[in-house]
């Protein structure tokens, strides 16, 4: 990207491209509300699905089971955000998950990876959002993640969000509007999920490259060298966040596109494939913003040193100049009574024309060498 562009970006125009991210955001939709949860504290939507279609059937978690497993067709999709262990734990007896998964689902702070627990699978992803802000500041938080916890059965699903951004509604809505691939089953929702947290990457990578352009035009602009280095470290930090969301995750789909499940439609796999060539996109340009800002970061030491050397030679060069009258006025300072020129009518004259003689050939001497 060339110097003009990232000035533009610095400038006015770096805040209209960031009001035009803003429109283009996916709308969110806070289903974690209590207003949103009639079905409990952390029972977002619990919803049966048959042949892609879904079923307005009255009753909970227990009886839409019952009713799925009786006829052997269709499939239960039941969201939660931010379960209690005792909350979860009714869930996990119906669904007989393994203790260990849902531990995991309960506590969070897990990296992204795939478990299989006899015939279930567990699945983490990281979610992350882009923190808007007017200019990175040593303190600027650019980067917020949270999780995202999938069960998957033959004849279920079970998510788990955990944080305030990454809702699944308007997924699950974009779902129940295409009833074919929704009658895939409950690996479709998997995959739905995974390619929103990977969309999700993508945005966040192209957000974080205009804060990575505007610090980097400041640090080579006229004066770099003034750049607070907290800014440059903060996203540093950042970016090390993102990277541990990111990267992991590469190794669980790959399994996923490659390795058969009873849970996965062999349709399906396919579809993951795609996935894991997005998230290398992602993971390839936060490799390439890890090598650019320790770039930036020598750059900028570098210019610092520069400058200070700047400083530095101008110092010595004034010091010098002022060291020719300093020495002169010393030597007639010494008050002796027999010293040369001490009673010439001109002799004060003189000196003062010696003085600035001096002092302006220096001068000049040291402007072209570039000292002052």
């Amino acid at each position: 990207m060339s110097r003009a562009v990232n000035l533009r970006k610095v400038t006015g125009l770096g805040r209209v491209s960031r009001l035009r991210r803003l429109a283009r955001r996916r709308p969110r939709v806070d289903l974690s509300h209590p207003a949103r949860s009639p079905l409990g504290s952390s029972v977002v939507n619990c919803v049966t699905y048959r042949d892609g279609h879904r079923l307005s059937v009255p009753g909970d978690a227990a009886d839409a089971v019952k009713r799925v497993r009786e006829s052997g067709e269709g499939f239960v999709w039941l969201g939660l955000h931010e379960p209690t262990s005792r909350e979860f734990s009714g869930i996990a007896e119906l669904f007989d998950l393994h203790p260990l998964a849902v531990e995991d689902a309960v506590e969070a702070h897990q990296r992204p990876k795939l478990e299989r627990y006899g015939e279930t699978l567990f699945a983490v992803f990281k979610t992350v959002c882009y923190v808007e802000h007017e200019e990175l500041t040593a303190t600027s938080e650019v980067v917020d993640t949270g999780e995202i916890m999938v069960f998957v059965g033959e004849d279920f699903v079970v998510t788990v969000r955990h944080g305030r951004h990454g809702s699944l509604g308007p997924l699950r809505e974009g779902l129940e509007a295409d009833p074919a691939r929704l009658a895939q089953g409950p690996s479709t929702v998997l995959h739905a999920v995974a390619d929103q947290v990977v969309d999700d990457y993508l945005r966040v990578v192209d957000s974080v490259q205009e804060d990575m352009d505007q610090v980097e035009t400041e640090v080579f602009a006229e004066h770099g060298a003034r750049v607070d280095p907290g800014r440059i470290y903060q996203l540093k930090r950042e970016l090390l966040e993102l990277k541990r969301a990111v990267v992991p995750l590469g190794r669980p789909l790959e399994e996923l596109a490659t390795r058969p499940s009873r849970v996965v439609a062999p349709d399906i796999q396919a579809y993951f494939r795609d996935v894991a060539d997005h998230l290398q996109r992602a993971t390839e340009q936060i490799a390439a913003f890890d090598e650019l800002i320790n770039s930036i970061l020598q750059a900028h030491l570098a210019r610092v040193t520069v400058a200070q050397n700047e400083d530095m030679r101008k110092i010595t060069a004034w010091a010098a100049i002022v060291a020719v009258p300093t020495m002169v006025c010393g030597v007639y300072g010494m008050n002796f009574d027999h010293m040369p020129e001490l009673h010439w009518r001109y002799g004060y004259g003189m000196v003062v024309g010696v003085i600035s003689l001096a002092c302006l050939l220096l001068y000049r001497a040291f402007r072209r060498s570039g000292w002052l």
